[in-house]
């Protein structure tokens, strides 16, 4: 999708890919001909700009047709730079403007109690987001009203527009102050497969009437070392000629 416009947020897509796969393929429950269907679990993705790696993983899941990949970006298209609710289907929030994510998880965990739904919300964030006062005002709230199927997932990078997350305003012992928040809390490599399907399934299976929060370890640009080793910001700057470079470093990497 980023080849076809020549831009897009490919450093925190490739490092957070694994952690959408385990979601999507592991973890989460809906019907991808029926995105709306009300029994699903709810998936938001509070940090918009990561649309472009949502929008791969609703496609390998059969939510969209692969066909619109290339339309990613251009007029029209449901397939815009930033996350939109309105346009995609699967697209549960309009996440554009950070930090209010998990607020709004908040407030669907509550409802679905109030329906009796065994549905859970899944909300990834940014440890960027980590740094706005409403995310942990969401967080109170979330322990204050016992929401056990609400998952938090921050998408650790350490990396926001401008610099180093924990250089800006740092979050660190950030397990510690999750859980003195009142929830569950579990830190992972979140490039590691078996690590983020254990993380997961403990999250789901915890018993006690606490939300749960999964705080992911991720590297800017996983799966394409030239990409990995440069000194990356929040926007990757890709030359046209390496484009073509990357997917083959993609491929190569793929698992047999």
């Amino acid at each position: 999708m980023a080849a076809v416009q020549g831009q897009g947020y490919i450093g925190q897509a490739l490092g957070v890919a694994d952690v959408l796969a385990v979601s999507y393929f592991h973890a989460l429950r809906y019907r991808p001909a029926d995105p709306h269907w009300e029994g699903r679990d709810r998936f938001l993705l509070s940090i918009g700009h990561y649309a472009i790696a949502l929008y791969a993983a609703l496609i390998e899941a059969g939510v969209l047709p692969e066909e619109e990949l290339e339309t990613y970006g251009s007029d029209g298209s449901r397939l815009p730079m930033s996350g939109m609710a309105a346009y995609t289907p699967g697209m549960e929030i309009t996440g554009g403007s950070l930090g209010h994510g998990l607020g709004i998880g908040v407030g669907m965990a509550l409802g679905l109690k109030r329906k009796r739904s065994d549905a859970c919300v899944y909300n990834l964030l940014s440890d960027g987001e980590l740094g706005e006062g409403a995310t942990w005002e969401a967080a109170l709230s979330a322990a204050h009203h016992r929401l056990d199927n609400l998952i938090a997932i921050v998408d650790f990078n350490n990396q926001q527009a401008d610099g180093p997350s924990t250089e800006m305003l740092s979050s660190e012992p950030v397990t510690d102050k999750w859980a003195a928040f009142g929830w569950l809390a579990q830190r992972v490599d979140g490039n590691d497969m078996a690590a983020l399907v254990a993380a997961f399934d403990a999250a789901r299976r915890h018993s006690a009437d606490q939300p749960r929060v999964i705080i992911c370890d991720t590297r800017m640009c996983k799966g394409v070392p030239f990409l990995e080793t440069r000194e990356v910001t929040h926007f990757v700057r890709v030359a046209p000629e390496e484009w073509d470079k990357a997917l083959e470093a993609l491929d190569a990497g793929r698992p047999q």
